[in-house]
């Protein structure tokens, strides 16, 4: 895949261009701030950026603000965010307006190289990768009324996997059930959140993410 990357941290950066080398994709721009980001991405578009959420000139959330303009300008590319931390309020907007394409992930909690590159490779290729604790933390903006009080607890850690872009298949084998159960747990949320049910399964994280930004 052709990738573009911005993190203001040079042994990252570095770092990380020559692992996405090594792996085969093509670097096409490594970036420090955000205002590069962009001008690399109107440039050449790639098949996915790699985004820090925290950087130049205020170190807040310029990154973030440049992933929803990039999906605005380019919706076929793909946007990873991969950052210290969940800025809540830019990563609903990012995650509500259309999670094909679309992840995030925290950097202190990739234990291992190949769970980035996974990451990678499904938002390049139109998935989604969502890091459980971004979902979490997300979850937790709805303190005062939980929206989750009517499900059990399987269909709980059902949808707990489908918030991190896990197919039924995947999430079969991760809860050591039937896919068919999988199903009818999953029809079974749908019903009592009150939201469409749809076959593709970034949608499905589309429909939950809007729930709970809502």
């Amino acid at each position: 895949m052709r990738v573009i990357l911005a993190e203001d941290s040079t042994l990252l950066r570095e770092g990380l261009v020559r692992l996405l080398a090594e792996e085969g994709h093509e670097v096409v721009a490594a970036t420090a701030d955000a205002d590069a980001l962009l001008a690399a991405v109107d440039a050449d578009p790639p098949d996915v950026t790699v985004v820090d959420v925290r950087m130049p000139p205020t170190h807040t959330d310029e990154g973030l603000r440049a992933a929803l303009e990039i999906r605005r300008r380019h919706p076929g590319v793909g946007v990873l965010v991969l950052s210290q931390y969940v800025e809540k309020r830019y990563a609903t907007e990012l995650l509500s307006s259309d999670t094909q394409g679309v992840g995030y992930l925290l950097k202190d909690r990739v234990a291992q190289v190949q769970e980035f590159l996974d990451a990678l490779e499904r938002v390049g290729a139109g998935g989604a990768a969502f890091d459980p604790e971004v979902v979490r933390q997300l979850l937790a903006r709805t303190t005062h009324v939980d929206p989750l009080s009517h499900l059990t607890a399987r269909e709980r850690d059902v949808l707990s996997h489908m918030a991190q872009g896990h197919t039924n298949a995947s999430i079969a084998a991760q809860l050591y059930i039937s896919q068919s159960a999988v199903e009818k747990h999953i029809n079974a949320i749908f019903d009592k959140l009150r939201l469409p049910s749809d076959g593709g399964y970034s949608r499905r994280v589309l429909a939950i993410l809007r729930y709970l930004g809502s």
